[in-house]
């Protein structure tokens, strides 16, 4: 049986930072070339939301902790063409 769970949506900007960088939504929209909507943290417990929606992109960040904490972010299409 496949489970849900509701997340939170939260429409104004959280900074967050990993060990090499501080996300402020200023530099955020500048490294994906898009505006910010909305973001979604896992859980209470993560600093790093999970994913970031702007106007044409769902963002999926994916955590990497080998020797230091970073992020890598995945841009999907928001309304992708079907043809």
């Amino acid at each position: 049986m496949m489970k849900s769970s509701v997340k939170k949506f939260i429409c104004e900007w959280v900074p967050f930072s990993t060990d090499t960088e501080v996300y402020t939504q200023e530099t955020f929209e500048e490294l994906v070339g898009d505006e910010f909507e909305a973001m979604v943290f896992a859980d209470e417990d993560h600093d790093i939301p999970s994913y970031i929606w702007t106007t044409n992109y769902v963002c999926r960040i994916k955590r990497s902790t080998r020797m230091i904490n970073d992020i890598s972010i995945e841009k999907i299409p928001r309304n992708p063409a079907c043809s």
